[in-house]
């Protein structure tokens, strides 16, 4: 059975008490039965927002998701383990501080000619996806020199709706497909019965807060 979590960004989303949440995650197992499973939240630093938005820079991120929009108890905490040269790490942690999974991220060209995420969990072997197809990255590159063109129309036909680069990835293991995400959406696949969907609702709510700057990721707000 196909289990599919989708973000939706809740920018103007307000409780008392802790101010806006950012996003909200949708759990589905089937037609009909999409329920709210998460609520998710930016972990600030001591420095607060300007001090995570200058971590971000070089690949850290740091959230919470809640079980409910008073935040009244975690679900799960994804917390940065190294960032930067290309490569971020980061672990997801359970309510009470186990961990979950790990995933690493690394930038395109760095390791690879596309941003490549690995999913590793204890007992299992990792799952490795790349973002985009290279047939669709290469017609996206042909197609580069009218970018500027693209984006104006884009913002006064469109309401800013901007294109972007193939976001698509599958990720393998073992020859499977455990897990995908769907840029369409920004929805995540799990296929594997035994992969715990909290490890695809923290991955649903970190790919897009890579986003490039021709979109809109929900973790860069500065208020």
């Amino acid at each position: 059975m196909t289990s599919t979590l989708t973000l939706t960004a809740l920018r103007r989303l307000r409780t008392t008490p802790g101010g806006q949440l950012d996003c909200r995650i949708s759990f589905s197992d089937g037609p009909g039965t999409s329920r709210p499973v998460a609520y998710v939240e930016r972990e600030l630093p001591p420095n607060g927002i300007s001090a995570y938005l200058a971590a971000r820079e070089s690949g850290a991120r740091s959230f919470v998701l809640w079980a409910d929009e008073h935040r009244q108890a975690r679900v799960a905490t994804l917390v940065t383990v190294s960032a930067g040269s290309g490569r971020a790490q980061f672990q997801v942690l359970g309510p009470q501080g186990e961990l979950l999974g790990m995933f690493t991220r690394d930038k395109a060209f760095s390791r690879g000619l596309r941003t490549r995420w690995t999913v590793s969990r204890a007992g299992s072997p990792d799952a490795v996806g790349y973002k985009g197809r290279l047939f669709w990255w290469c017609v996206w590159w042909l197609c580069s020199p009218l970018l500027p063109l693209v984006v104006v129309v884009a913002i006064f036909e469109t309401g800013g709706d901007f294109p972007r680069g193939p976001r698509r990835i599958k990720w393998r293991s073992g020859g499977q497909v455990p897990l995908e995400f769907k840029s369409s959406g920004d929805t995540v696949r799990l296929y594997a019965p035994e992969l715990d969907w909290r490890l695809g609702a923290a991955l649903v709510a970190l790919i897009p807060s890579f986003d490039s700057w021709i979109g809109d990721p929900w973790d860069r707000r500065k208020d």
